[in-house]
């Protein structure tokens, strides 16, 4: 040993100590003793510090889901296939994995094999696995948590008189309302007859709703849609009047989608000075192809004799024109020119 080293060694100045704390620092063989970090943002329970080697006590380092707003359906989410589940078991990190749906709806436990879970929500999934668990003998009482990590999407297609007519995002079933008001309401064209289409069984049915937006009833409230099925808001039907009248043209059933003559003529601004009021017809479209044409007893329906006639969605009112009101209106035309003619 060096005179000077060892001189220092045995010296209890200040200086002296420093040196001594340097050296030991320095040593190949020095162990310092290892404090792990503290973790940010929080996992889960099951992990564990990690020594100065890199191994992990725990077996499984579950990743953290990004911060997301929760659907309004998602508590009564079932499970289908193509969902990722996290499971964890309180205190058996072993079981702490990822389970993936297959087709069967299916998911496979190491020790225990097929549990069947789809059409289950998470509550009844977890607890179905956790008594596989105690059932097969190998956890006595397990603590099963189940969380969605991805799921499959399930969609309402939403065609017809709608704002914004597509695919509509849904968990679970929901009420046709709700449905109708996520693709932007009904347009001003709406009818009063809306078909859901259910794709579910051997054969697709559907069915057909009535409704009216003058009455107060809750049928679209009390109808359920499911994921799955197509929604079409049907148009509303038009109606023609044409000939004799102020503004000819189609118009729409709106409203309750209930018509008839009067109302349409009215629509129609009324009937213009030569109309042959009285030769007033229907024509209308039957199911077979053939068209059947009514006479409208305008004069009794006006004198309160008869009541109005009701309306079906593509019908024809023809208000004729009058020939004889046509020339008498000519002459009173040219009359009156040859009256201010000689007045002047």
């Amino acid at each position: 040993m060096q005179p000077a080293l060892k001189s220092l060694m045995f010296s209890t100045t200040p200086v002296a100590l420093a040196f001594l704390a340097l050296s030991a620092a320095s040593t190949p063989n020095a162990h310092a003793q290892y404090t792990p970090a503290p973790k940010i943002g929080g996992t889960s329970s099951f992990d564990a510090a990690q020594g100065p080697s890199g191994i992990d006590a725990a077996t499984t380092r579950h990743r953290l889901t990004p911060l997301a707003a929760v659907p309004e359906d998602f508590s009564t989410l079932k499970l289908s296939p193509g969902f990722l589940l996290s499971m964890e078991v309180y205190d058996t990190p072993e079981y702490s994995l990822e389970l993936r749906i297959d087709s069967g709806g299916d998911v496979t436990i190491p020790q225990i094999g097929k549990i069947h879970i789809g059409d289950l929500t998470l509550v009844e999934a977890s607890a179905k696995i956790a008594s596989s668990l105690r059932d097969n003998k190998i956890l006595n009482n397990p603590d099963v948590n189940l969380n969605v990590e991805e799921y499959a999407g399930r969609e309402v297609t939403v065609l017809g008189e709608v704002r914004t007519p597509g695919r509509v995002e849904m968990l679970a079933p929901k009420h046709l309302d709700d449905v109708i008001a996520m693709a932007g309401g009904e347009t001003e064209f709406a009818g009063k007859v809306i078909e859901i289409r259910h794709e579910a069984g051997a054969e697709p049915r559907s069915d057909v709703i009535h409704y009216s937006r003058n009455t107060d009833n809750h049928i679209l409230s009390d109808t359920v849609v499911r994921p799955g099925d197509t929604v079409t808001v049907k148009r509303a039907g038009i109606v023609y009047v044409l000939g004799g009248v102020t503004r000819p043209g189609g118009y729409l059933m709106q409203e309750d989608g209930d018509l008839d003559v009067t109302q349409a003529l009215a629509l129609a601004y009324g009937t213009t000075m030569p109309a042959a009021v009285g030769s007033m017809r229907l024509i209308r479209k039957k199911d077979d192809g053939m068209v059947e044409e009514m006479p409208i007893p305008y004069r009794d329906i006006m004198k309160g004799k008869v009541a109005p006639m009701h309306l079906q969605a593509e019908d024809v009112i023809y208000v004729p024109i009058s020939k004889t009101k046509v020339i008498l209106a000519a002459g009173l035309v040219n009359t009156a020119v040859a009256a201010a003619v000689i007045y002047r």
